[in-house]
C-alpha cells in the first residue's frame, strides 16, 4: 500500500477509557475563548491542535489568498500596460483562473477522504507557489492566461479541503471560530497584498525586472518555507492521524470527541452512499448560499481600487490606489470574527441569525452604489462596509459541516460543492455584469448585487426550516 493513501474503512477506535469531556456548562470566559470551559486534558489537546492545524491552515491561506490578491495589485501597478493588456482581458485573466479552480475542487476534496491531508494539502501549495513565481516573466497576456489556470487548479482544494479538516476535529462551540479565523487570514493577505506592493514597487530596475515582476517573486519568498513547513505540521484526520506533537491519547481523545458529537468516521463509497446523499437537499439547497452570496461577485471583484484609478480630482497615486481598498479587508477580518463569536458563544452554536443580519444589511450598500449620484463620503462607506457580507462564506461552510455530520463522504462533497459553486458563478458572472470597460459605474453589477441580496435572505430562511425539520424527525 502506498504511504500517502488510506484503506477504505477505518472506523474509530471504541476499545479505549479514554472519555472526552461531556457538554460543558458555559461560562462567561467560554464565551472568550472555548477552551476556558473544558478539562485540563481537552485544554491540552486543543492547544496543540490549534498550533498545528489552525497556524499552518491559516499561513496557508493567507499565500494563498496573497498569491490570488496580487494579480490585482500587480495590474493596476504596471502589468496592465507592459502586457498591453486591452478590453476584458483581466475579467478573462480571472475567469481562467476560475476555470481551473472549479475543475479541481471536488475531486481534490474527495481525494482528501482517501489520501493523507498532509501530503495532497502541502504537495498543492508548492505548485501554486513555484507557478506564481513563474508569473513574474510573463511577456504577454496568453502565458498569463496559461499560468493563471494551473494556478487555479494547484489552488482548488485548499479551503474547502482545510475547512474539511476543521470539520473533523472540532466541536459544536469551537468550529465556527475557527473556521472564521481560518477566513480572515484571506482577509489579512489582501492588506498585506496592497503593502507589499507598495514596498517592492521601489524595487522596480533592479535585475531589469518591474515593481510588479517583484510582487510575484516576493510571493514565492514568503510563501515556500510555510509549504514545506506544512508537510510536518498538517495531523491528517482524527482516524489516521499521526502528527509527532499529538501522542496516542491525544489521537483517541480526537476520535471520542467527535463520537460525541455524532461526526462520523469515513465509509466506503457505493452505489447507496452515493444516491443517498443526491436524495437530500443539503448538497442542492446549501450551495445556492454561496452561488447569490457575496454581492453577486462584488466583494470579488476590484470596484473599490478601479473607482480610485478611475478618479481623476484628486487623482490617486499607484499606492493609495493599493492600500485604501485594504479598509474594506479589514471590515470583513472585524465582521468575520465578530459573527463568529456570537454564533459560537450567545447563540449557542446557531448560524443562521448572524447569517440573516449581514443579508439584511447589505442591500443597503449595493442599493446606494447603484444610485450612484449620493455623497463622497457615503460611497467609500459603502465600499468599505460592503466587506462584511464575506462573514457568510465560513459560516456558511461551518453550517454544513454540522449539517452533514452523520455522513463522512457527504461533508466532504456538500462542503467542496459550496465553495466550487461560488466559482462556478464568478467564472461567467464578471464578463456579464462587472465589465472592465463598465468601471466604476457597474450599474449591471450593483443591481444584480441588490437582488442577489434579498435571494439569500429568502434561501437563509428556507435552510433553517429544513434543518429544524430534520432534527424533529
Amino acid at each position: 500500500m502506498s504511504k500517502g493513501v488510506e484503506p477504505t474503512v477505518e472506523p474509530y477506535d471504541q476499545g479505549s477509557n479514554i472519555q472526552s469531556q461531556a457538554e460543558p456548562q458555559r461560562t462567561w470566559k467560554g464565551y472568550i475563548w472555548d477552551t476556558f470551559d473544558k478539562s485540563a486534558e481537552e485544554r491540552r489537546f486543543l492547544f496543540k491542535l490549534d498550533l498545528g492545524l489552525l497556524t499552518f491552515s491559516c499561513l496557508g491561506y493567507f499565500i494563498k489568498f496573497l498569491d490570488q490578491a496580487n494579480l490585482n495589485n500587480a495590474f493596476v501597478s504596471g502589468m496592465k500596460e507592459d502586457l498591453s493588456m486591452l478590453g476584458n482581458q483581466y475579467n478573462y485573466a480571472v475567469t481562467i483562473w476560475t476555470v481551473g479552480y472549479i475543475l479541481g475542487e471536488i475531486p481534490s476534496n474527495l481525494l482528501l477522504t482517501r489520501i493523507r491531508p498532509s501530503i495532497w494539502i502541502p504537495s498543492c501549495q508548492l505548485v501554486w507557489t513555484v507557478l506564481t513565481m513563474c508569473l513574474s516573466r510573463v511577456t504577454n497576456v496568453h502565458q498569463l492566461y496559461a499560468l493563471r489556470f494551473l494556478i487555479g487548479l494547484a489552488e482548488a482544494g485548499y479551503f474547502p479541503g482545510v475547512l474539511y479538516m476543521i470539520g473533523s476535529w472540532y466541536g459544536k462551540d469551537e468550529i465556527a471560530k475557527r473556521s472564521c479565523i481560518f477566513h480572515v487570514s484571506g482577509g489579512i493577505a489582501t492588506m498585506f497584498s496592497g503593502y507589499l506592493m507598495t514596498a517592492v514597487i521601489s524595487l522596480g530596475g533592479t535585475g531589469g525586472l518591474k515593481g510588479w515582476q517583484w510582487l510575484f517573486i516576493m510571493d514565492g519568498v514568503i510563501s515556500l518555507p510555510i509549504a514545506f513547513a506544512s508537510f510536518f505540521m498538517f495531523p491528517d484526520l482524527p482516524y489516521n492521524c499521526r502528527a509527532w506533537y499529538l501522542n496516542e491519547h491525544d489521537r483517541i481523545l480526537g476520535k471520542k470527541r467527535m463520537e460525541r458529537i455524532g461526526r462520523v468516521a469515513r465509509q466506503p463509497f457505493t452505489k447507496q452512499k452515493v444516491l443517498n446523499i443526491f436524495s437530500r437537499w443539503h448538497i442542492w439547497v446549501m450551495p445556492l448560499l454561496t452561488i447569490f452570496g457575496g454581492g453577486a461577485g462584488a466583494v470579488g471583484q476590484p470596484i473599490f481600487a478601479f473607482y480610485l484609478k478611475a478618479h481623476k480630482h484628486p487623482k490617486y497615486t499607484i499606492p493609495q490606489i493599493n492600500n485604501y481598498p485594504t479598509i474594506t479587508a479589514a471590515i470583513q477580518i472585524v465582521a468575520t470574527l465578530l459573527y463568529a463569536y456570537i454564533s459560537d458563544g450567545p447563540l449557542n452554536g446557531r448560524r443562521w441569525p448572524v447569517m440573516l443580519f449581514s443579508a439584511t444589511i447589505s442591500p443597503v450598500f449595493w442599493i446606494s452604489l447603484a444610485v450612484w449620484n449620493i455623497s463622497e463620503g457615503w460611497r467609500w462607506a459603502c465600499y468599505i462596509l460592503s466587506g462584511q457580507v464575506l462573514a457568510i462564506v465560513p459560516l456558511t461552510l461551518t453550517w454544513a459541516n454540522e449539517i452533514c455530520s452523520d455522513d463522512n463522504e457527504e461533508r466532504a462533497l456538500v462542503v467542496a460543492t459550496i465553495n466550487t459553486f461560488q466559482y462556478v458563478i464568478g467564472a461567467w458572472l464578471p464578463l456579464v455584469i462587472w465589465k472592465q470597460t463598465e468601471a466604476p459605474r457597474y450599474k449591471k453589477g450593483f443591481i444584480s448585487a441588490v437582488v442577489f441580496s434579498f435571494i439569500v435572505i429568502g434561501l437563509l430562511l428556507l435552510i433553517k426550516f429544513l434543518a429544524d425539520r430534520d432534527q424533529k424527525k
